[in-house]
């Protein structure tokens, strides 16, 4: 008699998640708080927060459990991004990971979602320091595959020592799901031997800012997408750098992986580095200054949503700036709605006033030199709660106690938890209405779009004073490797002649 095939079932996935985002002009230090007030778990991000913070991890618990594979998860942290990570805390998040990992035993795949552009004090490659401990652990033959925010520091070490990186291709960032979705198909099929993997990277020398709603990097999106089509190719990315990070490997990179071509790998990305090179002028930020955004804005008719791109706590700033502000006060242009401004103080009073009171309040101006100076206004209190929340692209995350006060015609949110703003719920979740607005104001530098972009009749990118300068030519760099990159020389890879 026969006897029927015993199979065994395929070794676990083991996951990991740790992002935050560094701004080395940033005056706000990353510690442990930092990650706390976001999202700090350990072992159970999947099951305890699956539509939050742990929506990364569930989706990959999702995908592994489908496959028949167990899954074993370790820390999922993130935290606003600010200034270096204390290097303690960075220690503690990294050895967890790799405590986790050992304790695990065989496993048949790691899957990390990281940033790419994390720094701690005494390491600026995070990224790269933590897949290089775990392919320690692991050896040459288990798959580890990452997943990465365009705005990171893509990195040899990264991607030398991991199998698959993958970048999300949108800014806003609207395909965390889509890239996670790819990043495992890789690394199944690497782990089932239906696939080889290999990587290469093109350094495009450019230092830039490229939202992806609009012309022409829309088309370098759709660029991206036609060449995973041609024969070979598995994965293109675009690192589109993250300008703020002070990092020897700050810039503009393409990376292509092909199965197990490394000559067609070098190829595409070399050929999809020059197509965005040929475009570096036309991809410079263009932005208007204060006072001409809101000439503009009194001109124009239907809503106008304005950013002020420079005080975003997605990249670092502190979030409690208030020139736009006090510009729009000065104008006297309304009705109008402005947030998040980052000030626990100002929240603070205003619930002990109380809803409905009238008091003397100092807004924003207090966390460093970035921030400028503080507002001193009378304000009305128009209502206070203890956990004021906002979505974004499935998520949902926390303002903390936050008030809704009234400068003139002019509704203002204050907030406990530095985030920016991603959508309408910032300002609808208390309570304020906007169809009746003829301005909103974000804190914000990208990622608004995503939600105002389909209600705005305008939209208005600010050049407002700030942490995340659009000044590339003049930011203050000591760490960076390459100084000949552009727009500080005008054709670092001397391509025009040719």
């Amino acid at each position: 008699m026969t006897q029927p095939l015993i199979t065994q079932p395929p070794l676990p996935a083991f996951l990991a998640t740790l992002v935050t985002e560094t701004n080395t002009f940033a005056p706000i230090p990353t510690g442990l708080a930092s990650f706390e007030e976001t999202h700090w778990t350990r072992r159970d991000a999947s099951l305890t927060d699956p539509q939050g913070m742990g929506s990364t991890a569930r989706l990959f618990r999702e995908l592994a459990e489908a496959d028949g594979r167990a899954v074993i998860e370790s820390i999922a942290a993130f935290a606003q991004p600010a200034g270096p990570t204390v290097a303690p805390v960075y220690a503690m998040l990294r050895g967890h990971i790799l405590e986790d990992l050992r304790a695990a035993g065989p496993v048949g795949m790691v899957l990390l979602g990281l940033h790419g552009a994390m720094i701690a004090e005494g390491c600026d490659d995070c990224e790269g320091d933590i897949i290089a401990a775990v392919r320690e652990i692991v050896g040459p033959d288990v798959p580890i595959g990452v997943e990465l925010d365009p705005h990171c520091h893509l990195t040899q070490r990264m991607v030398s020592a991991a199998d698959a990186v993958v970048i999300m291709k949108e800014y806003p960032h609207t395909d965390w799901d889509d890239r996670a979705r790819e990043l495992y198909a890789i690394c199944s099929a690497a782990a089932a031997g239906d696939a080889r993997p290999v990587s290469a990277m093109f350094d495009c020398r450019m230092v830039g800012f490229y939202p992806t709603t609009m012309e022409p990097m829309a088309g370098v999106v759709r660029a991206l997408k036609a060449a995973e089509r041609e024969a070979g190719v598995l994965s293109v990315s675009l690192a589109h750098g993250f300008p703020w990070g002070d990092h020897p490997d700050m810039g503009t990179r393409v990376l292509v992986i092909t199965d197990g071509d490394e000559a067609l790998a070098a190829r595409t990305a070399e050929r999809l580095g020059h197509t965005i090179y040929a475009l570096r002028d036309t991809l410079l930020p263009k932005l208007a200054s204060i006072p001409d955004a809101i000439a503009k804005a009194g001109r124009l008719e239907g809503l106008v949503v304005m950013a002020d791109t420079a005080d975003n706590t997605g990249g670092g700033a502190p979030g409690d700036t208030t020139h736009l502000l006090q510009g729009l006060l000065e104008a006297d242009i309304g009705p109008a709605v402005f947030g998040a401004i980052y000030d626990p103080g100002a929240v603070r009073v205003c619930m002990e006033a109380g809803e409905g009171a009238r008091v003397w309040l100092r807004v924003g101006g207090k966390l460093g030199m970035t921030s400028g100076d503080p507002l001193d206004v009378e304000v009305e209190v128009v209502k206070v709660v203890q956990d004021h929340q906002q979505s974004f692209s499935g998520s949902v995350s926390s303002f903390g106690p936050s008030a809704w006060v009234r400068i003139g015609r002019i509704d203002v949110v204050l907030v406990s938890v530095r985030s920016q703003v991603y959508g309408r719920d910032a300002f609808t979740g208390l309570g304020i209405t906007l169809e009746d607005k003829r301005i909103v104001a974000v804190k914000s530098s990208e990622h608004y779009r995503a939600d105002f972009g389909p209600i705005a009749d305008h939209v208005i990118p600010v050049a407002t004073p700030g942490a995340i300068q659009m000044d590339f030519v003049g930011l203050p760099y000591r760490n960076k490797r390459d100084l000949d990159f552009h727009p500080r020389v005008a054709d670092p890879l001397g391509l025009d002649a040719a």
